[in-house]
């Protein structure tokens, strides 16, 4: 008798067993489609300027913040879809998990270190580590590798250095205090972490080439899928950011940036919600003069880990279960790394 090992079927006699419930099959439009669509729809209606209303400075600083987060991610987003088609394709499916340590305890600081060699911004690490994780890779290795990619890759570090010119402390600094976030939230998940958090179809969906498919057809249904699934949580995460930057005064930020106790959860949460991209973060933060160092470096170390487009993005891909739960335990073991390094620092 004859059995099979494949999910989706193989051919063999009528008595064959099969391997386990049927896999559920993606469709071509998931609901980061219909988001797009909608997004560029409203956005083709606020483009007239007849409608007095869409004239007002608000509305306008509004759609110009919006449009300048989506235009300043979506080359990231592209190259991170890009990645993560190219994984599900061509990489043969052990390769990680031959790479990495077999101890998952031990793959977390390795998979961490690994987020240096992608150039590219929170955006783009999400689908990757969705892709590693559908390829055998602990949850804990890709979550550390999502967290550290746009936190200690050269481009961000090299940007942190060109922000703060003569402060080699602050790029020392940003680049410990993201490891360690990194590497402890990837333990954390080792310890406390349940994969009934993560969405069912990324817990079971068996990804990679398949026999009688073209490599490259592959690739191209992962990557339309990835990017619209993506782009739409993009925008909205976007909008999100928009709307907070144009509705809280600029006086707040003085109001905070007197009080040593305040300014440091301050400008954690600042950057959560105007969501910059982690290649141009530095700059905002040095332009944050009347904050103290250790108030910027959380500014720097939060940001690229969590912030509205990130939180919508790992909603949209590993479900909202889980999108809360780590993005709240990220912000305060990014804080308390900023507040120690920082402190041992300056």
């Amino acid at each position: 008798m004859q059995k099979t090992d494949d999910p989706a079927g193989a051919a063999g006699p009528a008595t064959a067993v099969p391997a386990g419930p049927p896999v559920r099959r993606v469709r071509a439009w998931p609901l980061g489609a219909v988001l797009v669509c909608a997004a560029g729809a409203t956005a083709v209606l606020l483009l007239p300027a007849g409608t007095r209303w869409l004239e007002h400075p608000a509305v306008q600083a509004w759609r110009t913040v919006s449009l300048a987060i989506t235009v300043q991610a979506l080359p990231f987003l592209l190259l991170g879809t890009a990645l993560s088609g190219a994984i599900n394709a061509f990489v043969p499916a052990g390769l990680f998990t031959r790479v990495l340590p077999k101890r998952p305890a031990l793959a977390v600081p390795v998979a961490g270190a690994a987020g240096a060699v992608l150039p590219g911004c929170e955006c783009a690490s999400v689908p990757v580590a969705s892709s590693l994780i559908r390829r055998g890779v602990p949850p804990a290795a890709a979550f550390a590798f999502l967290l550290s990619a746009p936190a200690i890759n050269p481009v961000v570090l090299t940007a942190t250095a060109v922000a703060f010119p003569g402060d080699p402390a602050m790029v020392a600094a940003r680049l410990l205090a993201s490891l360690t976030t990194a590497a402890v939230m990837g333990w954390l998940w080792l310890w406390l972490g349940k994969e009934e958090w993560l969405r069912p179809l990324l817990r079971h969906r068996h990804t990679g080439h398949r026999h009688g498919h073209s490599r490259w057809t592959e690739f191209r249904l992962g990557f339309r899928h990835d990017f619209l699934h993506a782009g739409g949580f993009l925008v909205l995460g976007a909008m999100a950011a928009a709307t907070f930057d144009v509705a809280v005064p600029g006086s707040v930020l003085d109001a905070f940036a007197g009080s040593p106790w305040l300014s440091v959860p301050f400008l954690a949460g600042l950057a959560v919600l105007l969501a910059v991209c982690s290649e141009a973060d530095a700059f905002v933060a040095a332009s944050l003069t009347g904050f103290s160092p250790t108030a910027r470096l959380a500014f720097l170390v939060v940001g690229p880990m969590v912030d509205l487009k990130l939180i919508a993005l790992q909603a949209g891909t590993f479900g909202r279960a889980f999108a809360w739960r780590f993005s709240a335990a990220t912000t305060v073991v990014a804080v308390i790394a900023a507040v120690l390094i920082g402190g041992a620092l300056w």
